[in-house]
This record gives structure tokens, C-alpha cells and sequence, in this order.
């Protein structure tokens, strides 16, 4: 199984994140990918290879042009991890006026406090890079692949970054898909892809389904309701499995197998998965309890979709077990 990475991550190691306590450690730190690197590695059945280079022009295709100008270019010429830029004011539900000041945009185009760094840039679009490479591999033939991604990409949005995520590498992905045939993609993080679901809410080529912890009381908070199904053409095309604290194996799996059928009556040629393995007992941001067995099985269930999925890394931050984990996924698959 190809697997594509770059230690170019690593540029981009925020310190500290704002939260209700206070400043706490960065939980989406580079020790998360390297990890996974470091236990795939030992596998020979994991090929892991570089990523491609991609041009800025190619994220466009989900993103907005001001919003990746300000990503570009927001700590432009600094290379050095000399400060982090953290969002502290937002505009209202009725967005206001984009300031001219780049610094000041990071308000505008974030929904919560996410830092940037001089590095985020870079390790940002290698990420997608991968992501992208990963759906390149799809369309020469293989049946699965693997995007190590760092940082994550779920909760970004066509104009907006939070959650630790900035450019949507799942998305993208997607949407390179998309225009070869239907894609379905599959969210399995424990907190709601709020921003793919936003990119194709109203996209009868794509079908968004996500199992998530129930947003009444979990981040992101304000998406991911089981009522939420799409609009416009893509009525139907969003489902939602919104779960609660507590959740173990049996009721994961009874849940993952009704998606599951869901997407094979939706008959996508291609399958994409959000990553994410924040759902397991052991993790630090999540509070339900997927047992190593568990994440197993996940990957067995989705693997009889019978098509050609592309899985791409978001959450998880157990860093004990995180790479142990994402073997535990991919075995399927190999």
C-alpha cells in the first residue's frame, strides 16, 4: 500500500493552543506524523513515498483565491518559528468588512483560535500535496492508498481554517475525484468535518456522510445534526451519525455499517475517508472508547465498499498509540 508523507510538516509546530483553561500544549504536534511514519515504516507492505509538488493554483479548485492569498501570505519571508498568530477577534454571524491588513484578516478567515505560524504555509500545502498524490494513485489503478497528513483538513472551509486545519485535504482530493466519476466521502474522525460538509453541501456528485460525537456538546458545536441532508441538487447527499460520550465498539460498528450501506446505494466509483482516530478510549480530545480491536474492524467494514477508497490522516493525538492505530486501519487494506 503507497503511502505519501513529508517531513515538511514539521515546519509547522504550533506551541500553545487558547483554550476556557488557559494556554495548553498544541495537541496537532509534529511527534503525531512522524509517529505514524515511524510505525508504518517497519511494515514492508507500506510504501511510503514523497508527495508531489503541487502549485498553489491547484487548491483553488475548493478554495478561495483571497483566503489562500492570505495563507501565502500572512508571515511571507519568515522561515523561523519566531512568533504564532492567533486569532482573538471574529466578525459576527453577518461577517463584516475583510480588514486590508493581512495580520488583521486572521480573524476574518478563522472560526476559532487556531495559531498560524511562519511554517503553517508550507506544511499546509504539502499536506494537500499528498492528499492529492493519494488521488493520483486512485486514477492510474491502485485499489487503495494511504495521505499521511499534517495538519489536518476537515474543519477547513473554501474560506475559512479552525480545528487545526487550513487547506481540505480530503476535500480536495474529492474534487479531483469528482471529475472522473462519484466520489463518496467518509468522515470517521470523532469531531464533525464541518467544512468538507460546507464545501459540498449542495453536490450531487459527492456524498458526505460523517459518524461523529453528538455537536450539543462537542467541538466544533454548531454542525453536524442528523437533520442536516444538503440543499439544492445535494438534497439527500449529507448524512450525519452524531454519537455519544461513552461509545464503544458494538454501537460504533452497527452505526459505521449503516453508512455504509448508505454509500452503496449512493455507488460511488471512488471512496475517500476523513481519518480520523481521535475515536479511540485512549485519546486525550475525545471521550469515547474504541478499543485497538475496534479500529480494526472499522477498517475491515470499510474496506468491503469494494471500491477504490483513498484514506487521508485528520485527527488523533494519543501519541502513544496513534501509529499503532492507523496499522490497526490500513491492514484491510493491505
Amino acid at each position: 500500500m503507497k503511502v505519501f508523507y513529508s517531513p515538511e510538516h514539521q515546519v509547522h509546530d504550533p506551541e500553545n493552543e487558547f483554550t476556557n483553561a488557559g494556554a495548553i500544549p498544541y495537541p496537532e504536534c509534529a511527534r503525531r506524523a512522524t509517529g505514524i511514519a515511524a510505525a508504518l515504516s517497519s511494515n514492508p507492505s507500506f510504501e511510503i513515498e514523497m508527495p508531489e509538488t503541487i502549485a498553489p493554483i491547484a487548491l483553488e479548485t475548493i478554495h478561495d483565491t483571497g483566503y489562500l492569498h492570505f495563507l501565502a501570505q500572512v508571515y511571507a519571508g519568515q522561515r523561523s518559528h519566531t512568533v504564532e498568530l492567533t486569532p482573538t477577534t471574529f466578525p459576527s454571524r453577518g461577517r463584516g468588512r475583510r480588514p486590508v491588513t493581512l495580520k488583521a484578516q486572521a480573524g476574518y478567515y478563522a472560526f476559532d483560535t487556531t495559531p498560524l505560524t511562519p511554517g503553517t504555509w508550507d506544511a499546509a500545502l504539502t499536506a494537500a500535496g499528498s492528499a492529492l498524490t493519494g488521488a493520483d494513485c486512485l486514477l492510474e489503478g491502485a485499489r487503495s492508498a494511504y495521505a499521511l497528513c499534517r495538519p489536518p483538513g476537515h474543519h477547513a472551509g473554501r474560506d475559512y481554517f479552525g480545528g487545526y486545519c487550513y487547506l481540505n485535504n480530503a476535500a480536495l482530493a474529492t474534487e479531483k475525484l469528482a471529475a472522473h466519476g462519484r466520489v463518496a466521502l467518509l468522515d470517521i474522525d470523532y469531531h464533525h468535518g464541518n467544512g468538507s460538509q460546507d464545501i459540498f453541501y449542495d453536490s450531487d456528485q459527492v456524498f458526505f456522510v460523517s459518524i461523529h460525537a453528538d455537536p450539543d456538546y462537542q467541538y466544533p458545536l454548531y454542525w453536524g445534526y442528523a437533520d442536516e441532508r444538503g440543499k439544492g441538487v445535494g438534497v439527500g447527499k449529507t448524512r450525519n451519525f452524531p454519537l455519544p460520550p461513552n461509545t464503544g465498539d458494538k454501537a460504533y460498528i452497527e452505526t459505521l455499517d449503516e453508512a455504509l450501506h448508505c454509500i452503496e446505494d449512493f455507488a460511488p466509483e471512488y471512496l475517500i475517508v476523513s481519518a480520523g482516530l481521535d475515536i479511540c478510549r485512549e485519546d486525550p480530545l475525545g471521550d469515547w472508547a474504541i478499543t485497538a480491536e475496534g479500529v480494526a474492524q472499522i477498517g475491515a467494514r470499510i474496506a468491503t465498499a469494494g471500491v477504490p477508497t483513498l484514506l487521508v490522516q485528520e485527527g488523533g493525538y494519543d501519541l502513544r498509540d496513534l501509529g499503532a492505530n492507523v496499522r490497526q486501519l490500513l491492514t484491510a487494506f493491505i
